[in-house]
């Protein structure tokens, strides 16, 4: 049965004429169900009018199976439980500028980046329209203020659910559902080199976020199985494309693993490929490198950096016209990269199964 909140405002419209009732019913029930409100429990709806609405349709949101809070900076984590049992994760932040929520994209991923906990038994399956707005009002109602930015940096790969992310895009700015801005809203890829492409052909003025990691195709195997088909020249090319067509910066984000990628030699091979790729006589592209120390995952031996080698990748970059920064620790003390407490959900699941 299909979820109230996957319908556009166009599609509910034809679906509440579809049960025979008035068109003017969609509009009453759009802007609460974006709140969190159920059909079911508004006081203008005739019970006979929620009736037929619950016989074709059902509305529901993901449920909090676990919330952790930091004790240090605020964050909030939650491990949502979707209709099906599935867990996904999402993480609440709390900036000067506003409140901002991670959420993920998939139940899982199958993109086998080596140092992510998300990709860890592989994917499950795609979140739904519903259940990437789901994420949002859930914790909205639960922290009780108004989430007003959006990072799709969670568990799994955006552009590989594409159809579904561009149907919730479309759903979150509209005026009378979250009204989020699409300039509030950033979209992390590893290198879908052709969705690149078609997210540049959809109008929307978000900010597209690179998982780059490496500058060269060898490295860069070794750690994103997905440069095996699109190579770092074929991304920058794809980047360089979007941000032409729709004049949106793009952010690449550079997780640095000791003795991996995280040299002097590795950080002046990144600025030069960035450098050569990216600023053309035609082109006033700003790069921006967002440095990420790795998070320390228990299945993998990867290791962070020294703070003295991520000062001197940062101040290489920076010698060579690169804009660098150090990405902000958030939850630092309740785990809140993403992926874990999902992966340790799943083990004490199977450990009681094997009980």
């Amino acid at each position: 049965m299909q979820n109230l909140l996957n319908f556009t405002y166009e599609e509910l419209e034809g679906f509440i004429i579809s049960i025979g009732e008035a068109k003017f019913r969609a509009k009453q029930i759009f802007a609460p169900m974006h709140k969190g409100i159920s059909p079911d429990s508004l006081t203008n709806l005739s019970s006979k009018t929620k009736e037929k609405i619950f016989a074709n349709a059902k509305y529901s949101l993901p449920k909090i199976r676990r919330k952790l809070v930091s004790a240090l900076d605020g964050t909030v984590k939650y491990l949502f439980e979707l209709d099906d049992g599935n867990c996904v994760e999402s993480v609440v932040m709390k900036y000067e500028h506003g409140t901002t929520i991670c959420i993920s994209s998939q139940i899982g991923c199958r993109m086998g980046c080596a140092f992510c906990a998300s990709t860890i038994g592989g994917k499950v399956r795609d979140l739904e329209p519903c259940e990437l707005l789901g994420q949002i009002i859930a914790a909205q109602n639960d922290i009780g203020e108004r989430i007003d930015g959006i990072v799709m940096m969670g568990i799994g790969e955006p552009l590989d659910n594409y159809d579904n992310v561009i149907k919730f895009l479309r759903l979150v700015g509209h005026k009378e559902g979250l009204n989020i801005g699409y300039r509030h809203i950033s979209l992390s890829t590893c290198g879908l080199v052709d969705k690149i492409y078609r997210l540049a052909e959809e109008d929307l003025q978000i900010t597209l976020s690179i998982s780059l990691h490496a500058a060269s195709d060898e490295i860069r195997n070794k750690i994103m199985p997905v440069n095996k088909k699109w190579g770092v020249d074929e991304l920058l090319d794809a980047c360089k494309h979007y941000f032409d067509k729709t004049g949106r910066r793009i952010s690449f984000e550079y997780t640095l693993i000791a003795g991996e990628n995280d040299s002097e030699a590795e950080a002046l091979a990144l600025a030069k490929k960035l450098n050569s790729k990216l600023r053309t006589k035609n082109s006033t592209m700003p790069i921006h490198v967002n440095l990420i120390p790795v998070n320390p995952v228990k299945e993998r031996d990867f290791k962070k950096s020294g703070k003295d080698e991520i000062k001197r990748f940062a101040k290489t970059l920076e010698s060579k016209g690169i804009r660098a920064t150090v990405r902000r620790t958030l939850g630092a003390d309740i785990n809140a990269s993403c992926g874990q407490l999902r992966r340790d959900e799943m083990k004490k699941e199977e450990a009681n199964s094997n009980a």
